[in-house]
């Protein structure tokens, strides 16, 4: 190989692999920061904060999406047959419930993973819920996150529903 050619190849080798890196490191901020708002999201349910709750959300936008289990879903259609197999529900309904409720509240999450391109991102895990200290349902939720002006906020979610 050419003298030339063997120093262009190590130059853009160096240079590729600095790309790379670069690349991880803000994919790397990215997931911490998304990783933030989850934990942002389970201390404000536990410290009844509707405006902080509020706030992790993009404003303006209201996507909620809730799909019980086979087994819960059964339950409810024995008692209300015309139900409907999944229910929006809207995020003002929640950050009321939490901001006023006068037991403890809180939801915990496994299983959490975060994936992102910088600018969108997804979050995905199972969760408990719980109202004074007692699980009141469980299930798998997922978030749809976009970066903003402000940082990473969700845009929608989607979970499912058992006991």
């Amino acid at each position: 190989m050419r003298p030339l050619a063997t120093l262009a190849l190590a130059i853009t080798l160096c240079l590729s692999a600095s790309a790379h890196a670069a690349d991880a490191t803000r994919h790397d901020a990215d997931v911490a920061a998304i990783g933030k708002v989850v934990e942002q999201f389970k201390a404000a349910i536990i410290a009844h904060d509707g405006k902080t709750l509020d706030s992790l959300f993009l404003q303006g936008h209201d996507s909620w999406l809730e799909v019980p289990d086979a087994k819960t879903w059964a339950d409810i259609k024995s008692r209300h047959p015309d139900a409907p197999r999944w229910k929006s529900d809207a995020k003002r309904n929640f950050v009321d419930f939490v901001q006023t409720s006068t037991e403890p509240v809180e939801e915990r999450f496994y299983k959490v993973r975060i994936d992102t391109n910088g600018a969108v991102g997804s979050v995905w895990f199972e969760f408990d819920f719980l109202s004074d200290g007692k699980v009141t349902n469980r299930g798998s939720e997922t978030w749809q996150m976009v970066r903003d002006e402000n940082g990473w906020k969700i845009a929608a979610m989607l979970y499912s529903i058992g006991r």
